[in-house]
């Protein structure tokens, strides 16, 4: 699992309370930034994860079709702003993993004699994507913030989740996968995050991105009561 030869440079994602952080480990020191917070409002009640369990062939699909819509939702934003050839590079990239941990849920599921289910409908994201829709200007560069914010949104619940499953699930390899993708989750976070303030051109991005905070929470408390990622 570890490389022959160890990089100059190492970078982590830690989700810690809420908080993303971004360690530099080199030879001669550990170096710990405050990158951006999460600033979640309301963190999943551990108890979700008894639902979990009792339910893991449900949980397991639902991740898997999470995955691919990650995907397919990077594969849009390329679509729609191709000018942008770092933002291009960097979300094929980041749609390429998402497929890879489809993947990887999928073998685990093959793995456990289960089966993958059907595509289950989101209300969580949906929910996100209907304010996002209502948000945008009109204009291109407003179009792409929402985008980006929408999809940071989404990534920034799902590694919360994601932690809270490593931290309580009693199945080892589980807890294991999901603290991998957790650690994932957090840089795809980030990606989403930087392109917004990068490309997001007139407009406050850290103002809206608060607000995109502020929703979230209000529609959070209806959902971790069932078998689902975001359910």
């Amino acid at each position: 699992m570890f490389a022959k030869s160890i990089p100059k440079t190492l970078n982590f994602l830690i989700l810690n309370n809420s908080k993303l952080f971004k360690i530099t480990l080199n030879k001669n020191n550990f170096k710990q930034k405050k990158m951006g917070v999460l600033r979640l409002q309301l963190p999943t009640d551990p108890r979700w994860v008894n639902i979990v369990e009792k339910n893991i062939e449900e949980i397991l699909t639902d991740h898997a079709w999470c995955e691919q819509k990650a995907a397919t939702n990077a594969i849009t934003i390329i679509t729609n702003n191709s000018e942008h050839q770092d933002l291009v590079k960097d979300l094929l990239a980041l749609a390429k993993e998402e497929i890879d941990h489809f993947e990887q849920v999928h073998n685990i599921i093959i793995k456990r004699g289960l089966k993958l289910g059907r595509e289950r409908k989101d209300d969580y994201v949906n929910e996100l994507y209907l304010y996002m829709k209502k948000s945008s200007t009109g204009s291109r560069v407003s179009s792409l913030v929402e985008r980006l914010l929408f999809s940071a949104m989404v990534e920034a619940r799902s590694c919360e989740r994601f932690k809270v499953l490593s931290e309580n699930i009693q199945d080892e390899e589980l807890a294991v996968f999901y603290r991998e993708l957790m650690e994932s989750e957090a840089g795809h976070y980030t990606t989403f995050i930087t392109y917004a303030r990068k490309y997001g051109t007139g407009i406050d991005v850290e103002s809206r991105w608060r607000e995109w905070i502020d929703f979230e929470a209000s529609i959070i408390e209806n959902y971790g009561k069932s078998d689902s990622i975001h359910g």
